[in-house]
């Protein structure tokens, strides 16, 4: 329209199209090279906030120590989130979906790893026995002794009668352990253990070409394995298969050398397999009679509560930097646990004592099941020694104190005698040995005139993460001392 709404007698002209090609460049897909930091222990700090609960599948402990009242464990529990992977909550039944993001693909995650942890070049990991010319008997206790369909556990769903029994290889020259596709709570879960084995056999045993066919997320046999056990998909003849396949290529790379090369180069386990190797002992050993361990004198020092994984691994690994070539010491061991990591995780001298009789008899059982299954892992692990009686009387260990240079003493629930005695067990201690403890030897007046220990010791106070300790599901306090 013109102007005063007349219409316009010129024509606009037609528009013209123009046409320009624009090149996008393709953003560039993330980076699998193994320089991308990995997740380790290191990330566990010794500030209160959460943290990894490592067993999970540990029954609740019955001991007397002093924990958070009932009401706020109740409102953690509320607030904490289901764990997944749980062990024996629930059967490992595998993902159905095709697709995963990048934080699913168990390949992916095995290059974040961090390996800032010191490196102990004396550290030896091949076990001298695991890779001989001929198939030795590991004589390990097998998940099918604790749960199968003898022991009354049923078959997972779809499984046929002569589907169920199934071995399964491991890193070494050893005999394949026997498992059984049941599934029972509070059981070994047959499934969500192989397919751990599975992943953990290529996160530390194989370089990243070739973990591939291992836990890729296309096709590898973890996958197929997983995909087969769905509960979409249920074909128990594929996993069978799948399982067959991972088998036999693991034992070429084990009759080839292969793996025994690769543990040449490393000297240190991750955390993660430490634990787990550590689980399998203790559900194979003590998960059965744990019971045993609620019998205790109340009012007495002989009660039981335990150190978890992630706990043991802040205090030897990243706190006190142990090395193969040192001596630990746990004074009131109980059924091993923290003797036993010690022995795998740093490969150091390890000794523990207790005093409680059910307990030793555990320990006795952890110990040999301990040393069978790092032979099947074709591990290496420190010397290991279980002493029974009161640790203040122990020919032996008052002797080897002498040589600590990390001593553990779950103090949490001494009386005030023992705590006493220990303080003069502490006077012959050598310069610069570390005591961990739950409790402070060191009197908050250090104005004593007789506070032996003030005398003796410089003590460091820090806090431990909710699920660290077996006793109470919050955080709490222990204490490093260094023998001045």
């Amino acid at each position: 329209m013109g102007i005063f709404n007349q219409k316009s007698k010129i024509k606009p002209a037609p528009q013209e199209v123009r046409v320009e090609k624009v090149i996008v460049q393709q953003k560039p897909r993330p980076s699998l090279t193994p320089n991308i930091p990995r997740a380790s222990s290191s990330q566990y700090s010794a500030s209160p906030r959460r943290s990894p609960n490592p067993r999970l599948s540990r029954p609740k402990s019955a001991s007397p120590y002093p924990s958070s009242s009932d009401e706020k464990r109740t409102v953690l529990a509320r607030k904490r989130k289901a764990v997944t992977s749980t062990p024996r909550d629930s059967p490992a039944f595998g993902n159905d979906s095709e697709s995963e993001d990048e934080d699913g693909d168990v390949f992916r995650k095995r290059f974040r790893r961090n390996e800032s942890r010191s490196v102990d070049l004396n550290r030896k990991l091949r076990h001298k026995k695991a890779f001989g010319d001929e198939i030795r008997d590991s004589r390990i206790i097998h998940a099918a002794d604790i749960a199968s369909v003898a022991t009354k556990c049923p078959p997972i769903h779809g499984a046929k009668p002569e589907e169920v029994p199934i071995e399964l290889q491991y890193p070494s020259r050893c005999k394949r352990e026997r498992y059984e596709l049941v599934w029972q709570k509070d059981k070994i879960d047959a499934v969500k253990d192989i397919l751990s084995v599975v992943e953990h056999v290529a996160e530390t045993y194989l370089t990243d070409d070739e973990a591939k066919p291992f836990i890729d997320h296309n096709g590898s046999f973890r996958r197929q394995m997983e995909r087969a056990i769905s509960e979409k998909y249920r074909d128990i003849s594929v996993f069978r298969t799948a399982l067959q396949n991972y088998n036999d290529k693991l034992l070429e790379l084990v009759e080839s050398g292969t793996i025994a090369k690769n543990l040449d180069e490393l000297h240190h386990l991750p955390p993660s397999l430490v634990s787990f190797i550590l689980t399998q002992v203790y559900d194979r050993t003590v998960a059965p009679k744990v019971d045993l361990l609620t019998k205790y004198e109340m009012g007495s020092d002989n009660v039981y509560g335990e150190l978890l994984h992630p706990f043991v691994t802040k205090l030897l690994v990243e706190q006190t930097k142990m090395t193969s070539d040192q001596v630990f010491i746990d004074l009131g061991s109980g059924v091993g646990n923290v003797v036993l990591q010690a022995a795998l995780e740093i490969g150091c001298r390890s000794y523990g004592c207790e005093i409680m009789e059910n307990a030793c008899n555990l320990a006795e059982a952890q110990e040999k099941e301990f040393r069978s299954r790092c032979l099947l892992w074709g591990v290496a692990h420190g010397r290991v020694h279980l002493e029974r009686g009161d640790f203040r009387t122990s020919a032996k260990i008052l002797e080897k104190l002498k040589e600590a240079d990390v001593i553990l003493v779950n103090n949490k629930a001494f009386t005030s005698t023992l705590n006493d005695a220990l303080i003069n067990m502490f006077l012959d201690l050598k310069k610069g040995c570390k005591i961990i403890s739950l409790k402070s030897f060191v009197h908050e007046n250090k104005t004593a005139i007789n506070d032996v220990a003030n005398s003796i010791l410089d003590v460091q106070h820090y806090r431990y993460h909710e699920n660290w300790v077996s006793w109470a599901a919050a955080d709490g306090d222990y204490y490093i001392s260094t023998k001045k």
